[in-house]
């Protein structure tokens, strides 16, 4: 029998994907759940493994090629028997790296009732840098269980992490770092972190942007168009601007207390909204055709800016329940992954509530496009010395930063987002140390 690999949806809003990479070459043996392509999503490299044993028998899409979903990408015959057989039914040559508009040809089936059956042969798996692969119930585990996946040594096939592995690293007390109570750097591929978004610390530099020559038209890149489509879609979305100014002096003094034990000022900005959100239902809602749909977490997605283009939104999911060192270890993981492509979906699409931070930058205010899906997202400026009056009626100088939130005017109006940003502020400039509780 014949399969035809196709090109996964490896998310809610993929609609083609690019191959990056194929790990198997035509006429390798293929065991069943063993990968046999890396594939780029909008926002993601994954692995694709297969559903059964066989002979990657033809290549459909080559490296660097696209397809849409559901297209075939490559034949993996069962038998070396039908290998020939296969390469008959695929394409007669390669196909040349194609760009998002074009479809790749579909493999021609032979005539006549004896043709062999062609069936889906894979499935999309989260990718680990570097090798070996790591099953899917194994990354579950080794998550929950606080084991490093790099440590690991897989006895799967071709070396691949399995579950009883993971287990095994467990009851032997091999924990990562990340496991002690301080809160410690995870076990992960060195990425530079981004910069803590308070307005203290000195303006970072601008993520690099793709190389480009005078006169040369650059192709945007999946990530890029993937964001391209949300912002057309955002388009349609009625939506209205309300800003704030909030005085951080007390967020900063908490800041300085608990920077040493790696808490970042976005997982403290996170927490402040998403404790916010608890008493603002609605602004944690989002619109539908069938009204109006409160979510039942609260998870706050960070806009972060991706290296070669385009930017991605890593969410903390149930941001309210977890405590502040949890949140920021989480945070920094999320980055590091996000930064090299790593994110499972569920990472970056599972947002209720969008923060974009430019404040490192020195930006003093600007206005945020809302993320299709969600009811609201707040843009957070640089906190700068302010002069302002005090209540005996003096001059005082202050830290404040601004903050606008652009919502859903389907759902959310007025009064609702003034209410939401007055009682963040109260939290920030009066009870700040409570997001360490």
């Amino acid at each position: 029998m014949i399969h035809e690999v196709f090109m996964p949806a490896l998310s809610s809003t993929m609609t083609e994907g690019k191959i990056v990479s194929w790990v198997k070459s035509p006429g390798d043996k293929v065991e069943k759940g063993e990968t046999v392509v890396v594939v780029e999503s909008d926002k993601a490299d994954m692995d694709v493994e297969s559903f059964y044993e066989g002979y990657l028998a033809s290549i459909v899409v080559p490296a660097g090629g696209v397809a849409p979903v559901g297209a075939a990408i490559a034949l993996v015959a069962e038998t070396e028997a039908e290998i020939e057989t296969a390469k008959q039914q695929a394409p007669g040559s390669s196909v040349p790296s194609q760009s998002a508009s074009e479809t790749p040809p579909a493999p021609a089936q032979t005539q006549g009732t004896s043709a062999p059956a062609i069936q889906e042969a894979v499935a999309p798996i989260a990718r680990q840098n570097g090798r070996p692969i790591v099953s899917p119930r194994a990354r579950k585990l080794a998550k929950d269980m606080g084991v490093d996946l790099n440590s690991l040594k897989g006895s799967g096939p071709h070396g691949r992490i399995v579950a009883s592995d993971v287990e095994g690293a467990a009851n032997k007390g091999k924990q990562p770092a990340a496991a002690v109570s301080a809160p410690a750097t995870p076990a992960a591929p060195t990425v530079t972190p981004p910069p803590a978004p308070a307005a203290p610390v000195k303006a970072a530099p601008a993520p690099a942007a793709p190389a480009a020559v005078p006169g040369q038209t650059v192709p945007l890149t999946t990530l890029q168009n993937a964001v391209v489509r949300n912002m057309m879609a955002s388009l349609q979305v009625p939506v209205f601007h309300v800003g704030y100014a909030i005085t951080t002096d007390n967020l900063d003094k908490l800041y300085k207390q608990i920077k040493s034990k790696g808490v970042t000022m976005t997982a403290l900005l996170a927490k402040a909204v998403a404790v916010t959100l608890q008493k603002h239902p609605l602004v944690n809602a989002s619109y539908t055709d069938a009204g109006i749909q409160y979510h039942g977490a609260i998870n706050v997605a960070v806009a972060v800016a991706m290296d070669d283009g385009g930017l991605i939104t890593p969410v903390l999911q149930n941001a309210d329940q977890q405590d502040i060192y949890s949140l920021s270890r989480n945070w920094k993981d999320l980055v590091e992954r996000a930064r090299s492509k790593q994110l499972q979906p569920q990472e970056y699409n599972s947002g209720t509530f969008t923060l974009s931070n430019l404040g490192m930058f020195g930006v003093d205010r600007f206005d945020a496009i809302l993320p299709p899906g969600q009811g609201g997202i707040l843009a957070i400026g640089a906190s700068r010395p302010t002069v302002v009056a005090t209540a005996d009626g003096l001059l005082g100088v202050r830290q404040q930063m601004q903050v606008n939130l652009t919502a859903d005017h389907r759902i959310i109006y007025g009064a609702h987002g003034a209410a939401f940003l007055q009682d963040l502020a109260k939290l920030i400039e009066t009870n700040a140390q409570s997001l360490t509780m």
